[in-house]
Formats: structure tokens, sequence, C-alpha cells
């Protein structure tokens, strides 16, 4: 197998300034975002600077942070499956002593199970520190299916991978139970600014984020997701500093809420499934090693600590952009004129250039 080649470069920018409070991180920052869609740059600008203008900006909460692998086993029947699940649980303690030999810092914080069958889904889940957790989690799920194959009778392996997890796609589960990094974020506009800067009203987003977000992904069978464009957002953001791009499936499951109050705008955005790293696969690039360090990724912190910074001000730039995408939309045409005014002028400047 011969060593990987380096591709021609993604064009990035960084915009923003955004402005971050929260459980997390409470700061200015810019944001890079590696993209083709030339007007994904101004738009996530133009949502950066209303966090500039309010005193709290975009309040970023951490809800949740756990990675996930699932496998399963075979037994005879559904209730030899039900008498290992129960072995199983009765062993959490044991379970961890074991996680803690698989690296410095992976930890089992929890287990669930599901039969079907005579097929028993186990779904455990750890802490990986700075690490997104792929690799990590896989290796100590593997080690525990060892042990628990080695010390329970009456199963059998099925798989190292049950799709229960469930990574790289989109499914219900990892909104319920969580895979990744859950983070809400918040910000409320006043009155002003939104007529202002964004040349629409409270009351007019909120109308559309109904009917549109909610009511537009119902009838296209959406699953635990109700935005605009979250994917967009997320695939810069991932691409600039070197996650694994494929989890915008899950990433990008999200909700938009939007409210009027009282004229001001009330906007978040719920993202349950983000999953970034600030060390690992990804991350010896000489341009993801600086965009890192430019964020504050790459400080001296508690194992975690970063990882956790990185996934709010993802978050946050995920708002920026679907806010402003949101505003555009309730203006009648503004979106394509928009559109194309900003990739001609990339045309041009490449042709020129």
């Amino acid at each position: 197998m011969t060593a990987p080649e380096v591709s021609a470069n993604v064009p990035m920018q960084w915009v923003g300034p955004l402005r971050i409070s929260g459980n997390v991180a409470n700061d200015e920052t810019q944001v890079p975002l590696a993209t083709y869609e030339s007007p994904l740059w101004p738009s996530v600008a133009r949502g950066a600077k209303l966090s500039m203008m309010t005193e709290r900006g975009i309040v970023a909460t951490l809800i949740d942070d756990r990675m996930t692998r699932s496998v399963y086993v075979k037994a005879e029947d559904a209730r030899a499956a039900y008498s290992a699940a129960l072995e199983i649980d009765a062993r959490l303690d044991e379970l961890r002593t074991i996680v803690r030999t698989c690296g410095r810092f992976v930890e089992l914080i929890g287990f669930r199970h599901e039969i079907t069958a005579n097929l028993l889904f186990l779904r455990f889940e750890f802490t990986t520190g700075d690490a997104s957790g792929h690799n990590m989690a896989t290796l100590a799920a593997d080690t525990l299916l060892t042990h628990i194959l080695s010390t329970i009778p009456g199963i059998s392996y099925g798989s190292i991978s049950a799709n229960y997890c469930t990574d790289k796609k989109a499914t219900a589960i990892n909104g319920i139970l969580g895979r990744g990094k859950n983070v809400v974020t918040e910000l409320l506009i006043p009155r002003a600014v939104v007529q202002d800067r964004l040349r629409t009203s409270a009351a007019a987003i909120a109308e559309l984020n109904v009917h549109k977000n909610l009511i537009g992904t119902l009838l296209a069978g959406g699953i635990r997701s109700a935005n605009a464009h979250y994917a967009n957002m997320l695939l810069g953001f991932y691409l600039a500093t070197g996650q694994d791009a494929a989890n915008i499936v899950e990433g990008s499951q999200g909700v938009t809420v939007a409210e009027d109050r009282d004229g001001d705008l009330y906007f978040s955005c719920t993202l349950p499934n983000l999953i970034v790293g600030t060390v690992g696969n990804g991350k010896g690039l000489d341009f993801v090693e600086e965009n890192l360090v430019r964020l504050g990724c790459r400080r001296s912190r508690e194992p975690g600590e970063n990882a956790r910074r990185l996934a709010v001000i993802a978050a946050a730039t995920v708002l920026c952009g679907e806010l402003s995408l949101l505003a555009a939309q309730t203006n009648p045409g503004e979106l394509m004129r928009t559109h194309l005014r900003l990739e001609r002028q990339a045309g041009a400047a490449k042709v020129g250039g």
C-alpha cells in the first residue's frame, strides 16, 4: 500500500469573529470554513456579526459528551439472550476496569442493550478525552466483547459492529441516547438589529422556521431533524479542522427553534451528535494544526476540554449560518440574488487571478 497523496486544497477562509459564552467557552474567535460553496463565508460572517452585537453573544451549552460502539452476539433464543444481558449489566464495574486497560483516556460510562429474536445488541458508551473516539471506542468494545464471550455462557460472536451505535447513518437513537457532543446554542437579537441587519422581523423568521424546518421536514420524513442546512457549516468546519467528514450525516441531525419575543428574536440550534476531536487521525496535517492552534483548541487543559471547546465553536458556527439563511429566505429573491452575485464574483476572481 502506497502512502496517501495530499489532494488539492479545498478553498478555506476565516470568518468572524463571533462571540461565544456558556459552560465551556467564553471568548471571541474567528472560525475556518473549507468549502466550494463561496456564499457560505459571507453568510456565516453575517450571523457572526450579529453575535458581536449582543453582550453574551451565542450562549453555547454543552449537554453531554460520549462516544459509542455497538456489538451484537447470538444466543439460542430470546430467553438466553435476556439472561446474558442481565449478567452483563450486573458486571458493569468489572467491565469498566477492563476498559481502563485499553488506554489512558477511555472510560466506560454507560451500557444499553436491545434484543430482537435471538440476537443481543450491546451499545457501549465511552468518554474518550480529546479524541473523537472512533478507534478508541472500537478497541474498548472489541476487548469487552472478547471478555464477555469467554465468561458468559450461552452466547456466541455476531459482529464487532452492530449498527446500533450509530456511526455515519441518520437514525433516531443517537438523538435519543447521545453520540458525540450534545450542544445547544442560543442567541437573543434585539428587534432593531433584526430589522437593520437581517432586513426582516422576528415574526417572519419564526413563521418560516415552523413552516419550512418543522412542517416541511415532517412531510419529508426527516429523522429527529428540523433545520435548514446544518450540514453546510459542519462540512466546512470539519474539513478545516481535520475531522471525519462522514460524521456530518448524524452531525447535521438537529433542531432549529425561532421565537418572536415582543419583536426580539430568540434563535436556537440544538446539535445532539457533534463528533469532533483535537487529537487523532486527520490532525497531523500542518494546516489543521495551525487552525486548531488559532481556535485555542491545542492548549494545555484537562483531557477532553479542547475537544469540547471545538464542539461549541462548531455549534456556534452552525447557528450563524442557519440564522443568516433563514433571514434571507423570508425576503423574496434575496437568496438567489446573493448566490448569483457571490458565485460570479468568485468565478471572476479565479479567472482573473
